[in-house]
């Protein structure tokens, strides 16, 4: 390897950077990992890992550079220890970068076969275990980049987003194959160059097509109101300040009254006690439902007696005008080191990032709340969770009409996090052809289309009254039926090309 090298792997990873949120710029994903691919060409296993790490690194600290601001507003970390946290972590991600280009270039040594028929297979298939292995943290798959490019994504409704992320990964390499072609005077490629524009070509028809007959569900139509109170995230949680927030709801959801709402969202831990046993506060909340007269659907951390102990949960509670409880969901996946601490017992040392009462235990179901008026089921997924596909397509497989999600993202400042969320939460839309209503504390709180369009979307650290109608859909997708199928192929296709290549070396 020489300097050369590392400056094209650094530039990758500066490319990959600006195709999400923000800067944004899309296009820049269909060339973004040509540098990359030029250092990496015909260079050792290990030579092609240590590349795709310094790519992955530097991508991945300018991605989700602010986590330092929540370690150090709300954790209290000091700022040189947040960032050096953010660099291991960086390199912890970037393993899924270094490995799929490490077994490309062993794959490459031993089989002779070049990136286009190798790296969209690996690539793809260390993004699916990315979501699953420690815990999963899938933020900002490559196929994410394509959010606002609606032909381009409606594919996913089948592949899921792993799909696109193999479409570009695809394109990437045969961009790289045909160039090096041509400056080494070697013959085209024909047969890969071929397979890439059948599949781009495919993939545009099939969601043009989509575009032109998606026709609007016949189910029910449902009149939403979404309450974004901006409570600044330091206040939260201050009882002195649990007057003016509740005071805030219930100025915001009274004036919504005019939109005549089934359904008023308030967004993740909304209030800042326990429902269930705050007994001041509780007739705050229920006084606002009832003279509303909606149905409200708001997050609030709740409780329950387990042995000699107390289970406490992240939960979402749905309360009708009678105030009474009509559903409760529980957040099944939690956020590791923000809602509970992981190997506790081995590192006690290591306390939570965020303010709250002991640590969240995980719901023990995948469930959906039903909603009365009109007739529906709905998922609700708080926070994260909606950043993975598989658990958001099994309740709708389950039954969900439309789909919420409740959040807050006060945490991250006025960063670029809020705006890749609502990015992943697009892609939901499109996979289970679903409404998605997303309510965030302070910001972005947004409707989104089944077939990706951002209907409405609040600004960050506004107060908004959001009103729109939404129609409950009962028709499911592929994707939603039988899940990562394609991603599993892809496993299947890496694991082969891996076997293939270690039988040969072992003959020879």
């Amino acid at each position: 390897m020489n300097k050369k090298d590392f400056i094209l792997a650094a530039f990758s990873g500066v490319l990959l950077i600006l195709i999400f949120p923000s800067p944004n710029i899309q296009w820049l994903g269909w060339i973004c990992l040509v540098p990359l691919l030029a250092a990496a060409h015909k260079k050792d296993p290990v030579q092609g890992f240590l590349l795709g790490c310094l790519s992955g690194s530097i991508f991945q600290c300018g991605l989700i550079y602010w986590v330092t601001v929540s370690m150090t507003q709300y954790g209290n970390l000091p700022v040189v220890l947040s960032i050096g946290i953010l660099i291991l972590f960086s390199i912890f991600l970037s393993l899924f970068i270094a490995i799929p280009v490490y077994l490309c270039c062993y794959v490459q040594m031993i089989l002779k076969i070049g990136f286009t028929l190798t790296l969209p297979f690996l690539w793809t298939a260390s993004e699916y275990i990315k979501s699953w292995i420690l815990t999963g943290f899938p933020w900002e798959n490559l196929g994410y980049s394509q959010f606002q490019v609606l032909p381009m994504i409606q594919a996913a409704d089948v592949t899921g987003v792993y799909g696109i992320s193999f479409l570009i990964v695809l394109t990437n390499c045969s961009i790289f194959t045909c160039l090096h072609s041509l400056l080494t005077k070697k013959r085209l490629p024909y047969a890969e160059l071929a397979f890439t524009v059948l599949a781009v070509a495919v993939t545009c028809a099939y969601g043009y097509k989509r575009l032109q007959t998606y026709q609007t569900p016949q189910g029910n139509s449902i009149a939403v109101t979404i309450i974004q109170p901006n409570i600044p995230q330091d206040l939260k949680w201050s009882p002195a300040y649990l007057d003016e927030t509740m005071a805030t709801y219930r100025r915001l959801t009274l004036a919504s009254r005019l939109d005549r709402p089934d359904l008023v969202v308030w967004p993740e831990s909304a209030t800042p006690f326990f429902y269930q046993s705050e007994e001041t506060y509780t007739k705050v909340v229920e006084a606002t439902v009832k003279d509303s007269g909606a149905y409200l659907l708001f997050g609030s951390p709740s409780w329950e007696p387990f042995l000699d102990t107390t289970k406490y949960y992240n939960s979402a509670f749905l309360i009708s005008p009678a105030n009474k409880i009509e559903g409760k969901y529980d957040k099944v996946h939690l956020v590791p080191y923000g809602e509970y601490v992981p190997l506790k017992e081995l590192f006690p040392f290591i306390n939570k990032m965020v303010a709250g009462i002991g640590d969240f235990s995980p719901g023990s179901t995948i469930k959906n709340i039903t909603l009365p008026v009109p007739a529906c089921d709905f998922a609700t997924l708080i926070c994260y969770e909606i950043i993975f596909p598989d658990l958001v397509r099994k309740f709708v497989k389950k039954g969900a009409h439309f789909i919420v999600n409740i959040t807050n993202d006060a945490w991250f400042g006025r960063t670029s996090a809020p705006e890749q969320h609502l990015s992943m939460s697009v892609m939901r839309a499109v996979e289970n052809k679903r409404y998605v209503v997303r309510a965030a504390n302070t910001g972005i709180s947004a409707y989104v289309h089944p077939t990706g369009t951002i209907l409405k979307q609040s600004k960050l650290f506004t107060e908004e009254v959001l009103p729109a109608i939404i129609y409950c859909s009962e028709k499911q997708t592929f994707y939603s039926l039988y899940g990562d199928i394609f991603a599993l192929l892809c496993c299947t296709m890496g694991c082969g090309y891996i076997f293939a290549a270690r039988v040969k070396r072992k003959k020879s």
